[in-house]
């Protein structure tokens, strides 16, 4: 890959910065709403800033 095709793909990558993105509880990586909102959708993995209350509620109720 040369120079300018590796800065290229270093520029596109998403910022993923600690205390707006995410913070660490007890050894674990907890994700913001902040960030869940900026990946667009939900995960169904449960998360606990979940923004989307709807698919969050969806899923509790198929369990």
């Amino acid at each position: 890959m040369n120079r300018d095709a590796k800065q290229k793909k270093e520029k596109e990558k998403p910022e993923f910065l600690e205390g707006t993105d995410f913070y660490y509880e007890k050894g674990l990586m907890v994700l913001t709403g902040h960030f869940l909102r900026k990946r667009g959708y939900c995960c169904r993995n449960n998360c606990r800033h979940c923004p989307y209350t709807l698919e969050k509620e969806s899923l509790s109720t198929e369990l």
